[in-house]
């Protein structure tokens, strides 16, 4: 048993990175920082209001982004969970739990969004509407999951039961996306893979795909620093463990050598009186 936990660690510290960032994630940092600055340019201040919507056109820009990061965050929490139940490996389980995490902030944020959007169009914060219903049910389903993740100590039951329960959320992510079109609801239509309105024009469309991508990026970047964050994490544990482990090691063998060599001692001490 002590063999095996100590070839986990081993392995866990050659595979895992030695920091938090790299070059991948610094070029989707700049192209996050420089889009971001574009986005809020262009949104607040150059494209034109919505034929329909007027003024209240705007947080769109940013609503569907945070959404449809959240969705794409929840896939990959699914597949990674998938995955750990198929292959046991805590590549795997590090995946999903980064992915739910930084997935409740970008759906916390749409909530947010969708709040003031709410209060701008019906006058009011929150409706218990269809979508903005759904949604909220599955923000509370992914802060379980990451409460769950908190609750249990042990690593292989905590990453078994998150999985099951990281599995079943991903099933709310169609609910949520077609409840505008299964129940009567205030909320517009799927603008994310749903009909464009034909009266955006070439910019605004530009705007929203630019937004689509800056958040698309951010949450790319988000989930590779957590994800590290997370695998360094176990590289800690898992090398403390072995470090207390070869600590107890050398005392138990430290105190078996002063255990003999007293005993020598006292053999030996009338033998050498009687040859004097």
């Amino acid at each position: 048993m002590t063999a095996t936990r100590t070839g986990s660690a081993a392995d866990v510290r050659t595979d895992a990175p030695q920091g938090t960032g790299s070059t991948a994630t610094r070029v989707l940092g700049v192209f996050v920082v420089v889009g971001g600055v574009l986005l809020a340019v262009l949104g607040l201040a150059v494209t034109k209001p919505d034929v329909d919507l007027g003024e209240r056109m705007r947080p769109i820009y940013v609503h569907v982004p945070t959404v449809s990061a959240a969705y794409l965050l929840f896939v990959v929490n699914a597949i990674g969970s998938a995955m750990w139940l198929w292959r046991k490996s805590r590549f795997w389980d590090q995946l999903a739990a980064a992915a739910a995490e930084v997935g409740l902030i970008f759906l916390g944020l749409t909530l947010l969004t969708g709040s003031f959007w709410g209060r701008i169009t019906w006058g009011v914060y929150w409706d218990w509407d269809a979508r903005l219903t759904s949604t909220l049910v599955m923000f509370l389903a992914y802060l379980g999951y990451v409460a769950l993740r908190g609750s249990i100590l042990d690593p292989t039951t905590r990453a078994t039961r998150a999985a099951v329960l990281g599995i079943g959320s991903a099933l709310l992510i169609p609910l949520v996306h077609k409840s505008v079109d299964w129940w009567r609801s205030y909320h517009q239509g799927s603008t994310l893979f749903g009909e464009l309105d034909p009266s955006m024009g070439g910019l605004q469309l530009f705007t929203l795909f630019l937004g689509l991508s800056v958040g698309m990026a951010l949450a790319a970047w988000l989930l590779i620093h957590r994800f590290r964050v997370g695998w360094l994490t176990l590289q800690l544990e898992e090398g403390g463990l072995t470090e207390a482990i070869d600590a107890r090691r050398a005392e138990a063998a430290s105190a078996a050598d002063g255990i003999e060599r007293p005993s020598q001692g006292v053999t030996t001490a009338p033998a050498e009186e009687a040859k004097s």
